[in-house]
């Protein structure tokens, strides 16, 4: 079949015979003549003129001129041709192409590829350790083994792609993907330990054939280490600027001696990052010493807080700097260090003194001017005026006042600047407890209306057994940091099962409070307390029930609390001893009477191993000088409930009358053991914590243990940054009539 050829438009016919005619000029083969006696088409097509002078004639085609006497029309159609070509009959068959040569870089990156998966294992003798069911670490044994091992492995564990990701959905090729991002990790970590020229190479089982999930594929890394770098040269800056300190300051440029200690805690790590440490406990980084990223990191950390603690305010610690030579197999290590001088403290500058004084800002401080610069007492500081709950911002910044001159210190004044927080609270509390009831709570304070730190709260309590209206004063930081002065006048009616009460009283305290802030070895407190109350035993009503009694009590109670313990909320070793001392008198039916109340309290806490806690308490109260019926019901010694003895309820343990209500006594003891167990729970976070409690109370003034109550139980702790939630649940070993056989508790902190 014939198929016509395509007729070329005009426009582009011109240019299409000047090509045609200048590609047969230069033809290999010599063109020959054109008869000139040709079909009158051919001529028509390409006049004699054309092969005569081809490029005269193309140009005059373009422009109309003419040529032997022949004008040339551009616009001038085609004459009509039959020009066709015949389609070839199948079968045909195309050229192949010629190969193409492969990229080499492309091929040197896929042998490169290859060469990293490994057949047979190259530490033929080395150690492995499975970190999971997929992955397989092996490092050499004998004189090339790894001393960093057993930390390592745990680093890497925690890092890992593979370990994250874990999942039995997973195909060969993410565990391949995985696979090489461990091996970019295994590199980086060898070199935090020192080791730059270390090798790994990475086996690849696969899994068995029609396996698309890739279970049962096996990666598997063999390292060698190879030999550990070494510090080469240190150098610190301007660091022996510092002249007589300089020895001490270079020093604390170091890591935590591995002997100083067997163990520590997670709380304790925290303290040696900041530089809470003696420097009696590091060993300085010499020239010579193993080149590990942790340990500059550590010793840059502890040279600027020792910095900050030795009185240079303005001192200046750079990033550090590590040069590795491959041919020494050495690092030279450099810090800029710029320590300016060394000063004391000039005194605060307060921008706002009529909101925040800078005497008051001055008496909050834990320095007195003159004394050392401590960067660590200007944070300090900074958090005292937050704590107050009157500014929203703070900042604190040293000045220079005066230069140092030679090797007397300069002076530096705290300027602080404060952004007033809201000062005024409304705040509200609804609750139900199924031995209270319902309980409602408001109260509105104004934090600072009688400036400095003088707090006016005025609350209010509706509830099943408890109704309350009162004022309070609080001056915070009276006198002295952390020293509280409060006045607290109130009316309430309470209901107990002990008890009914109806009392007006005024409360005064002057006190030396301990804070999450700052945790003291010992507080204390002194106040006076006047009470008028209407009481009488039991809660039940009824013509056979004693009538109210009236109470007037005068007291001075006393307190003093010595704390060894790591931690306010949530301790784990010390301990702590509290007693207290009230001296009362009380007139009832125009007989006064003259008593104390007396008890003492003692905690101690013992780390058994990194996740257990062993807790005890013992307490022991007395009430000398007066006979049981001269003491209001309200002021008596009561046991049960969740600070006492889990599994009974509030009040519950203890004398009762001929109704079965506790009646309260004159002596109190109480004995409780718990074991705090970590699990791996919510990532640690959770612990379980089985109790027995024991406790007694008697209507002398001495006890004699004929009433025992214990109770037993198991609790939860969830851990948060405010101390750990607290849910216990106990059951009464020798309950009475009218004690429930299990009893919950939900609280903050631990029970003791």
């Amino acid at each position: 079949m014939a198929r016509p050829f395509t007729r070329t438009p005009d426009r582009f016919r011109t240019n299409w015979l000047a090509a045609a005619l200048f590609a047969l000029g230069f033809a290999a083969t010599p063109l020959q003549a054109q008869d000139r006696d040709t079909e009158d088409e051919l001529e028509a097509l390409i006049p004699d003129s054309a092969i005569d002078n081809p490029e005269e004639w193309a140009e005059a085609e373009e422009s109309g001129e003419e040529i032997d006497g022949e004008r040339v029309d551009p616009e001038a159609p085609l004459p009509e041709m039959d020009l066709s070509v015949e389609w070839p009959e199948p079968p045909f068959e195309l050229a192949r192409p010629d190969p193409i040569e492969p990229d080499p870089e492309l091929a040197a990156a896929f042998e490169e590829a290859q060469a990293d998966t490994i057949v047979e294992p190259l530490v033929a003798s080395g150690e492995e350790f499975a970190i999971n069911d997929t992955l397989t670490l092996v490092f050499p044994t004998g004189g090339d083994r790894f001393p960093e091992g057993t930390e390592f492995l745990e680093r890497f564990r925690a890092l890992s792609s593979i370990v994250e990701l874990d999942s039995d959905d997973s195909t060969i090729a993410q565990l391949n993907a995985r696979a090489a991002n461990d091996r970019e990790l295994l590199d980086d970590l060898l070199r935090i330990y020192g080791y730059y020229d270390a090798q790994i190479f990475r086996t690849v089982a696969a899994a068995p054939i029609g396996d698309p999930a890739g279970e049962g594929a096996r990666i598997r890394f063999d390292i060698v280490p190879g030999q550990q770098y070494l510090f080469g040269a240190i150098d610190l800056g301007d660091l022996a600027e510092t002249g007589s300190d300089y020895p001490h300051l270079r020093a604390s440029f170091g890591v935590r001696r591995e002997d100083s200690s067997d163990e520590i805690t997670p709380r304790e790590e925290r303290r040696l990052r900041d530089g809470l440490v003696s420097i009696d406990e590091l060993d300085p980084l010499e020239v010579g010493d193993a080149v590990k990223s942790d340990d500059i990191v550590y010793a840059v950390a502890g040279l600027t807080y020792e910095l900050g603690e030795s009185g240079y305010a303005f001192a200046d610690v750079g990033e550090p700097s590590l040069l590795i030579d491959h041919e020494r197999v050495e690092g030279d290590l450099t810090v800029p260090v710029a320590p300016g001088g060394k000063y004391n403290f000039a005194g605060v500058n307060s921008n706002r003194e009529d909101f925040l004084s800078s005497r008051h800002l001055q008496r909050i401080a834990r320095f007195d001017p003159g004394e050392l610069y401590m960067r660590s007492d200007v944070q300090d500081l900074r958090q005292a005026i937050l704590a107050t709950g009157l500014v929203s911002s703070v900042t604190v910044t040293p000045r220079e006042t005066t230069a140092p001159q030679g090797e007397a210190p300069g002076e530096v004044v705290l300027d602080v600047e404060m952004t007033e927080a809201p000062l005024r609270t409304w705040a509200g509390a609804i609750g139900y407890d199924s031995q209270d009831g319902f309980r409602l709570e408001g109260s509105w304070e104004h934090r600072n209306l009688f400036p400095p730190e003088g707090m006016l709260r005025v609350r209010g309590v509706v509830g099943t057994r408890e109704q309350l209206a009162g004022v309070v004063f609080r001056k915070n930081n009276f006198m002295g940091r952390d020293q509280v002065l409060s006045v607290d006048l109130y009316g309430t009616t309470i209901k107990r099962d002990a008890f009914v009460a109806t009392t007006a009283a005024l409360l005064a305290r002057f006190e030396k409070e301990t804070t999450l802030l700052f945790q003291k070895p010992w507080y204390w407190s002194v106040g006076f307390e006047a009470v008028a109350t209407s009481e009488r035993e039991g809660s039940l009503t009824g013509p056979t029930m004693a009538p109210r009694e009236t109470y007037f009590v005068a007291a001075l109670p006393l307190s003093a609390t010595l704390d060894s313990s790591d931690n306010l909320l949530d301790p784990t070793t010390g301990f702590r001893l509290s007693a207290f001392v009230s001296p009362e008198t009380s007139r009832n039916n125009d007989v006064q009477s003259n008593y104390a109340r007396v008890w003492l309290d003692g905690r101690a806490y013992f780390s058994l191993s990194d996740n257990i806690v062993l807790a005890g308490r013992a307490k022991f109260g007395s009430i000398p000088g007066a006979d049981i019926q001269s003491i209001a019901p309200s002021r008596r010694f009561y046991a049960g409930g969740a600070n006492s003895v889990r599994g009974y309820g509030y009040q519950r343990i203890g004398p009762r009358d001929m109704l079965g209500e506790p009646s309260g006594g004159r002596s109190l003891t109480e004995i409780n053991l718990e074991a705090r167990i970590g699990t791996p729970l919510f990532s640690g976070a959770l612990s379980v914590v089985p109790f027995v409690d024991a406790g007694s109370v008697d209507r002398g003034a001495t006890p004699d243990f004929s009433d025992i109550r214990i109770g037993a139980g198991v609790g939860v702790r969830y851990e948060t940054n405010f101390g750990p939630i607290r849910v216990d649940v106990g059951v009464p070993l020798n309950r009475r009539e009218g004690d429930s056989p299990v009893a919950v508790y939900v609280g903050l902190g631990q029970a003791f």
